[in-house]
């Protein structure tokens, strides 16, 4: 059997996929897994999924940005758990770190997916940003790719915004949350963000993971945004139909991009916000075309799809090269 795993914004997710094609689920929020040893957090898994490590065949992990490898490397040869620094954007709690260090640890074999930068084999138009998108959003364009898509874009709607395109079963490019789209928390840092920044009174990071459509609001999260917007306050409608309107406007952005592998592609809606039917009325009203919605659970899932696909022989996943073989051959 398989496992991927969605190095998420708030949770780890586990997704283990059996050869009957059963998949079961674990979600440890990271503040959780960060206070685990590393002997429980692979107990937690395996009774989770009722297994021994010992029956898993190949796992599949992402960690941070992923921005220190370009390939699917084998885990036991990646330094730095594959990235440049953990430092930068986003929010840091430990526990990722832990979830990757206890796969190491445990020889499960394992890979590990890169995110895309500016050193990846997509589109160079797009790598003039040092970084596109991180290595769980492969895992959710994989998903799709099982599904039967080949020419599609993937927006990641939740905390932050992140969407990608897939031309012909291959990554051509991504956009990331600090570059347009805002998501509820994380997003580009606009003039006053700068001065701000300048001026000393926040750090750069401070800046992105609060200048999602949450800070002109009183919500703290999505619940009650989404609660609010239902009970028509005005408020919440408003960063609702913004958020909407910024992922249309990138989705539509990915599509031009599109147009050069000659196709627009069909467009797949993934996140804690894009599973929201009020947000996909108005990015479908946006861009005058169906989408088709993933769960959050789609990451973890296409993750362990990858680990079964390079089991079964794959030498590479959405045009991304696999450096992997088992140590016993």
């Amino acid at each position: 059997m398989f496992v991927g795993i969605d190095h998420g914004t708030t949770a780890m997710r586990f997704a283990a996929l059996f050869p009957d094609g059963k998949v079961l689920k674990l979600e440890l929020p990271r503040t959780e897994a960060a206070g685990m040893s590393e002997s429980q957090l692979i107990s937690s898994m395996e009774n989770a999924f009722g297994i021994n490590s010992s029956d898993i065949s190949l796992m599949a992990v992402t960690y941070s940005m992923g921005d220190g490898i370009k390939d699917i490397e084998n885990i036991a040869t990646v330094e730095n758990r594959g990235v440049k620094s953990i430092e930068g954007a986003g929010k840091k709690t430990g526990g990722g770190g832990l979830v990757f260090d206890s796969i190491l640890s445990s020889k499960i074999p394992a890979v590990v997916i890169p995110g895309i930068h500016e050193n990846s084999d997509t589109d160079p138009r797009l790598n003039i940003f040092s970084h596109s998108t991180s290595p769980e959003k492969i895992g959710i364009a994989y998903h799709a790719f099982a599904l039967g898509f080949s020419d599609f874009v993937l927006s990641d709607i939740s905390s932050n915004t992140v969407t990608v395109a897939v031309a012909n079963g291959k990554l051509i490019g991504a956009i990331d949350a600090c570059i347009f789209a805002p998501g509820l928390q994380h997003g580009p840092l606009d003039v006053q963000a700068l001065r701000d920044v300048d001026a000393g009174r926040i750090s750069a990071n401070e800046a992105f993971v609060n200048s999602g459509v949450l800070k002109h609001t009183s919500f703290s999260d999505r619940h009650e945004l989404i609660k609010a917007a239902k009970d028509g306050n005005s408020q919440a409608v408003l960063a609702i139909d913004s958020i909407a309107l910024f992922a249309a406007m990138e989705i539509a952005g990915m599509q031009l991009l599109m147009k050069d592998y000659g196709s627009e592609g069909e467009v797949v809606i993934e996140g804690s916000v894009g599973e929201v039917p009020e947000v996909v009325k108005k990015i479908e009203s946006h861009l005058g075309i169906k989408v088709h919605v993933l769960d959050r659970w789609s990451a973890a899932i296409g993750c362990a799809e990858i680990a079964r696909d390079i089991h079964l022989g794959s030498s590479e996943i959405l045009g991304l090269k696999v450096n992997f073989t088992y140590e016993s051959e």
